[in-house]
């Protein structure tokens, strides 16, 4: 079993966690109005989602 033996120092968790970081979600343009949106929800803008109008805008 994988116990540690020693206590890992600030230092080394640091350098550990700089590689985590909060990534960009991915955009993509609406067909309706070309503004950008996130895929696979309604558009912020016109408030349209696979050709309907889910939202009043």
């Amino acid at each position: 079993m994988g116990v540690p033996k020693h206590r890992q120092s600030k230092s080394k968790k640091n350098k550990r966690r700089a590689n985590f970081k909060v990534a960009m979600p991915g955009l993509s343009r609406c067909p309706e109005c070309g503004e950008l949106m996130q895929p696979h929800r309604v558009c912020p803008n016109c408030g349209k989602y696979n050709g309907r109008v889910v939202v009043e805008a």
